[in-house]
């Protein structure tokens, strides 16, 4: 006998009868992360992108995705998806965008092809929307976080491994002639120098985490604050160095913090 469900005992492959297994709630969580080129990434949380809108087209294509799982993987069994979301978590030190596909059901048989499908296609949307302004994005670490239900119980997916440093990612090649000014947000900005001092990255640090904690998306953030999201954008990529005091008093207010706490 076969220790795969899916081939029978003389290792034909066939659709998994679940029929005597009893009905239980089923959750799956899966991810996929699409690492972007800077000019990419500020226009996917600035909105700019040529296509529109890339993280609202690509959160309906992964929900629409995870309900048609069984027309794309021949051996999973039909579903009623009692819910499908995903949520996008941006991180601006990559210039990446973490997917997170969370799938539930009640049934006889486990949602995880659906969540890891959802992220699937809700990062080859994001591609798709963005591949006009960098076709070099890379869609990479596509898993199953976590699952519930079911006889084989809950699983944890372990810790992940560090992402490289995205100095160490392979780019297409760019010239090695002088770098020249950027345009960013209707100003032009310079070149980023290799190093701006440990307590400006300790500060960029220190803000990077406060966005984390409170969940805040630098173009929803900007908007209630009444200042261009590449304010934001440029902070934390390098691009500038800070905020004016009237820019870090609107953001500030925005949030209900003081502006001291923006950065410690």
């Amino acid at each position: 006998m076969s220790k795969l469900s899916h081939l029978d005992a003389k290792g034909a492959a066939h659709m998994v009868d679940v029929s005597a297994k009893p009905v239980s709630a089923r959750e799956a969580i899966a991810e996929a992360t699409v690492i972007l080129s800077e000019e990419a990434f500020i226009a996917v949380m600035d909105g700019t992108a040529p296509k529109g809108d890339v993280l609202a087209a690509a959160r309906i294509a992964g929900i629409m995705a995870a309900k048609k799982v069984p027309e794309l993987i021949p051996l999973c069994h039909p579903l009623a998806i009692a819910k499908a979301a995903l949520e996008f978590e941006p991180d601006p030190a990559r210039h990446a965008i973490r997917i997170v596909a969370t799938v539930a059901t009640s049934g006889q048989t486990g949602v995880e092809m659906e969540a890891l499908t959802a992220a699937s296609v809700g990062a080859l949307t994001l591609y798709d929307m963005i591949k006009a302004v960098d076709k070099s994005a890379v869609i990479e670490q596509i898993r199953l976080l976590a699952k519930s239900g079911g006889k084989s119980g809950d699983y944890k997916a372990p810790a992940a491994k560090p992402p490289a440093p995205l100095a160490d990612r392979a780019r297409p090649a760019v010239s090695k002639g002088r770098a020249k000014p950027a345009p960013l947000m209707g100003e032009v900005a310079a070149p980023r120098a290799r190093s701006q001092g440990a307590a400006a990255e300790q500060r960029r640090e220190a803000f990077r985490a406060f966005m984390t904690s409170r969940r805040l998306r630098p173009t929803l953030w900007a908007k209630q604050a009444g200042v261009p999201s590449g304010e934001i954008l440029g902070f934390l990529t390098g691009r500038s160095r800070g905020f004016s005091q009237e820019v870090a008093e609107k953001l500030a207010r925005a949030a209900r913090v003081q502006v001291g706490d923006m950065f410690s």
